[in-house]
């Protein structure tokens, strides 16, 4: 059985693996890697691999290049699609060229921030967020696209989520992020990798409490004990290991196999539980697996399926201080169905904030006070003299208090009054990457809180969030760059009045 037909088969435990290409076209690695395929494929077991794409933000080989050869083998592939090294004509270009070639399974996805390259560090792009990129393959899929028909598309759109983060702020604002992607049209989700059920319930029980019947997959991951030692570190972003399953996963490298079996056995009980409790399928994944290692893990994983609540003990390794969404079902160590949320208080607010909505509810807001005289004011002042003193009061306004790109797309009134541009190293729209660790940006730990984090943490009430779960955030149209964006949104010729549902 295919990837798809799998997906959506109720009597089918989907499994996929995870394959990271290296650097260079051949190479040992790669052939190893090629090997590893065939026997997956010759296996029978594993539905489909999927092949990063420049994973870490390191370059390495395409995975539409990788993914043909391993095609060949008649094995299903995943290619991931980030949006990190390209800007919307090359996702276009590219996305054309994976349809003709047959590359239909996808997992879309915002991408790692690039690591240094040739001569220095390379720009990073992010010119989309993968919610836009899913808008794009949707409305590919539906066979009408630019405002014109063209040959349907069948892509499967994947998406990846982190129920492992330990702030309410980042988890919920994490949640949100899914129900846009749904609404973009995702196919189906995957986990970010984590280490306990309790939160990999979490996933389940937020879907199925918002309506979101897509199939789910959970990451099984089996870390090397240097992986480990990153991802316990904080230094592999978005990913958390607590103090106690690092410990132990320590006592048992003493081993003479240096606890690789244990790691293993562990990651079999996990694939246990994740089927026990609901998902749809497990992704593994991990650095230097064989198909020896796949085959123990997945027959070790067959044998405990039936005691599966069992092992939920073995596996739990979440702090209880660190943030969980729902509370916890002391009879079964999972969660039951009731929110552990407080109630929200206002709390970071600061002077700029509340002059900024102010403003923007009488000048920017049809039917506040201001707002007819300021738009013929704007409007008025187009084509004379006293434009560019306009628009240079405009910047050193906002650059004063909003650290101003001078976009001339503004989206500060969607996100709090805080600057996508200036403020998310990612240029995000739609909501977080999946990097952030304790609130800090993945690019700047322990330096600059994530953009979502600060948003979060500025608005007043449950209700605030209601616009980061409906509707999509248009991209910023670079034709307005350096243009006042108070008479962009006057003419009505920027993004910022809409959503991606409203200007279809």
């Amino acid at each position: 059985m295919n990837f798809k037909d799998s997906l959506h088969n109720s009597d089918e435990f989907t499994i996929t693996f995870e394959l990271v290409p290296s650097r260079g076209g051949r190479n040992r690695k790669l052939d190893r890697t090629m090997d590893l395929a065939r026997k997956i494929a010759a296996d029978g077991r594993i539905q489909a691999v999927s092949i990063t794409d420049n994973a870490g933000g390191h370059p390495a080989l395409s995975p539409d290049s990788l993914g043909l050869e391993i095609m060949d083998t008649g094995l299903d592939v995943i290619s991931h699609f980030s949006c990190k090294d390209k800007n919307r004509n090359e996702i276009e270009s590219q996305l054309f060229a994976w349809d003709r070639a047959g590359l239909a399974n996808l997992l879309v996805i915002t991408g790692d921030y690039p690591k240094s390259g040739y001569c220095g560090q390379p720009k990073p792009v992010f010119d989309l967020d993968c919610v836009h990129v899913l808008d794009i393959l949707s409305h590919m899929n539906r066979g009408r696209y630019a405002d014109r028909c063209t040959m349907p598309t069948t892509f499967c759109k994947g998406v990846a989520i982190s129920p492992f983060k330990r702030t309410r702020a980042e988890q919920e604002m994490q949640y949100c992020k899914l129900k846009r992607k749904k609404e973009a049209g995702a196919d189906y989700v995957i986990s970010q990798l984590g280490f306990d059920p309790r939160k990999f319930h979490e996933l389940l029980l937020f879907m199925e409490e918002n309506h979101i019947n897509l199939p789910l997959l959970g990451t099984v991951f089996v870390p090397n004990m240097g992986l480990a030692r990153l991802i316990h570190a904080g230094k592999v972003p978005g990913c958390v290991m607590g103090s106690g399953l690092f410990k132990e996963m320590e006592d048992q490298a003493r081993a003479a196999d240096k606890g690789k079996e244990a790691r293993l056995i562990r990651a079999a009980r996990l694939v246990a539980v994740l089927k026990g409790m609901g998902y749809n399928g497990a992704h593994i994944g991990g650095p230097g697996l064989t198909m020896d290692d796949l085959d123990f893990l997945l027959s070790q994983a067959t044998s405990l399926e039936d005691n599966w609540q069992e092992l939920i003990p073995q596996l739990t390794s979440w702090p209880e201080k660190d943030f969980f969404y729902y509370a916890k079902d002391p009879a079964k160590g999972l969660n039951l169905p009731a929110k552990t949320s407080p109630a929200r208080t206002k709390k970071h607010i600061v002077p700029s904030y509340g002059l900024a909505r102010l403003i923007h509810n009488l000048a920017f807001k049809p039917g506040g006070f201001l707002y007819p005289a300021a738009s013929k004011t704007c409007l008025a002042l187009e084509n004379s003299i006293a434009h560019r003193p306009l628009h240079g009061l405009e910047h050193l306004s906002k650059f004063i208090l909003f650290s101003c790109r001078d976009c001339g797309d503004c989206n500060l009134s969607k996100l709090a009054f805080l600057c996508p541009q200036s403020g998310c190293a990612k240029y995000l729209l739609n909501g977080p990457c999946g990097g952030s660790r304790d609130g800090w940006c993945e690019v700047y730990p322990e330096t600059k809180k994530c953009l979502y984090v600060k948003v979060y943490e500025r608005l007043a009430d449950q209700s605030a969030l209601a616009p980061f779960t409906t509707g999509i955030a248009l991209p910023r149209d670079w034709r307005l760059a350096n243009t006042s964006a108070w008479l962009n949104f006057y003419k009505g010729v920027d993004n910022s009045g809409g959503c991606l549902e409203s200007k279809k």
